[in-house]
Order: structure tokens, then C-alpha cells, then sequence
């Protein structure tokens, strides 16, 4: 397996070119997530316009996704650890001088070029937010509702992971094991509930969110201090917008959760971010 996964030609060859990656270039990151907000906008309007009351019926396609999603997310995970494992071993002796692993997981040397396994990962792991961001119709779907922090929230991301490859951000490989780690067990959770099975008595969803904004708030600083502190981290640029990013993320999944609390009164559902069932009551 882990030949498959991070010593395989197409692997260890890869390298982010708009010759040799599809999507890699500019045009195409603005024209699809512009062509994703406006079909998501079509989609509602098109709900609207023939007064559809009820939800659109969309029997196991979801569920599908969901599995589709963890298993993805979770062949990333692998590949990608099993990738940086490699490429510490193998460039170990440029860098080791001036930092530990743990360093380079969070600030790349400067200089370094988006090829190699890692970055065959990270395109690997851009590309899954398109498939991610079907989710959006799914919602738009079965509430009728548009919205407009989910178009935002999904758009961040697929240009985020952009910008990993573009300027070879450092941070990124921490970033993408972590979320991949994240959406395995979130997605396996949706997947368990559109299936019918019971739905967890505690915020699930929404707890593996705080763990994860955490610990990417964590990283942020870390490579701050390893720029200044340190030689410098490659893609320093990018992992300001980034940040910004990062903190636009932050203040919508803060303004949801005070929505929460205070909308059930400290209950726990889940159902506002899975889009699946909401927890059954039990009768007195």
C-alpha cells in the first residue's frame, strides 16, 4: 500500500503546471467557483420561481456522497502522511540543520517548487472541494433555502487549497491531515445518519469544527513564529491572505454557533450542519 500511495511514478513525478495539472491555472479557479455560486443561486431560483413547497426528494444520494467523501478524505490522510514521511527521509539533509520535522511540516525552506508527493496530495486534496461543494445543492434542495455563508464558506476553501499548490504555502501539510482526519470521521458521521442509524446525542459536527479551527489557529502562529525566528517560511504571502481567510471562516462558524446556542437554548442538534435528521424525543 504504500508504494500505491507515495512511491508510485505518477507520485513522486508530480508537478503543479498548467501543462500537466488540470485546474491549476487562474481563469479556471474564478470561473468555477463562479459557475458554482451562480448554479447554486439558478438552483434556488428555479425552486422558487415553481413554488416547490416540499424538499426535493433525493433518496440515497447523499448518503453516497457522504461515504464517497470519508473514503476519499480518508485515502488522503494516508497518502499524505505516508508522503511526508518520504520526503522528510529524502530532503531530511538539506534542512536538518536548521530545522526538526516538525518544523518543515510547518514551514516549508524557502525556494521550495509545488512537485513532488506532497503536493501530488494537496492537488488530490483541492480537487475533492469540488466535490465537497455539492453538498450546497443537497441543502439548497431539501430546505429550499440559499445559503450565502455556505457559498462563501465552500468558495475559501477551493481557493485556499489553490494557493497551497500556487505558492508552495507552508503549513499545508499539517492543514490537509487534519482536515482530511476531521472529514473522515464527520462525513462517516453523515453517512451514519442518512442511513437511518441513530443520531449522536452531542454536537458532533460541530465539535469536530472547533477541534479543527483550533488547531489551525495553533499552526498559524506557529509558522509566524517560525518565519520570524527562523530563516523564513516559503509562501509567506499566501499564508497571510490565507489567514484571512482562515479568520472570515472563524467568524461565520462563530456567529452559526452563537445561532445555535441561543436559537435551542444550549441543545444539542446536529441537524443545522449535517443536513440529515434531527435526534428523535423521546416521549415522557
Amino acid at each position: 500500500m504504500r508504494y500505491w500511495l507515495s512511491e508510485h511514478p505518477d507520485i513522486v513525478g508530480f508537478r503543479w503546471s498548467p501543462t500537466q495539472s488540470w485546474g491549476s491555472t487562474w481563469s479556471f479557479l474564478f470561473t468555477s467557483i463562479s459557475a458554482y455560486i451562480a448554479a447554486a443561486v439558478a438552483l434556488h431560483l428555479l425552486l422558487l420561481l415553481f413554488g416547490r413547497r416540499r424538499p426535493v426528494t433525493l433518496g440515497p444520494v447523499p448518503a453516497v456522497h457522504s461515504l464517497a467523501m470519508s473514503l476519499l478524505s480518508a485515502t488522503i490522510f494516508v497518502g499524505l502522511l505516508f508522503s511526508a514521511a518520504a520526503e522528510i527521509r529524502d530532503t531530511q539533509w538539506f534542512w536538518r540543520r536548521s530545522k526538526t520535522p516538525l518544523q518543515w511540516l510547518l514551514c516549508f525552506p524557502l525556494g521550495t517548487r509545488p512537485s513532488g508527493r506532497v503536493f501530488f496530495w494537496s492537488y488530490a486534496f483541492y480537487l475533492s472541494r469540488f466535490l465537497h461543494a455539492l453538498r450546497t445543492f443537497f441543502t439548497i434542495s431539501r430546505r429550499r433555502t440559499l445559503s450565502f455563508p455556505q457559498l462563501f464558506h465552500h468558495s475559501i476553501l477551493i481557493c485556499m487549497s489553490f494557493l497551497w499548490l500556487e505558492f508552495s504555502q507552508s503549513v499545508q501539510v499539517l492543514a490537509i491531515l487534519l482536515t482530511t482526519l476531521v472529514y473522515t470521521m464527520v462525513h462517516g458521521y453523515r453517512f451514519w445518519v442518512a442511513i437511518g442509524l441513530p443520531v449522536g446525542r452531542f454536537p458532533f459536527v460541530v465539535n469536530c469544527q472547533i477541534m479543527l479551527l483550533g488547531c489551525n489557529l495553533v499552526c498559524h502562529v506557529g509558522v509566524l513564529l517560525l518565519h520570524f525566528y527562523n530563516g523564513g517560511c516559503n509562501g509567506i504571502g499566501a499564508w497571510s491572505f490565507n489567514s484571512v481567510l482562515n479568520g472570515a471562516i472563524i467568524l461565520l462558524f462563530l456567529k452559526f454557533y452563537v445561532e445555535m446556542k441561543s436559537g435551542n437554548g444550549g441543545a444539542v442538534v446536529d441537524s443545522a450542519v449535517e443536513g440529515g435528521r434531527k435526534p428523535s424525543k423521546k416521549k415522557s
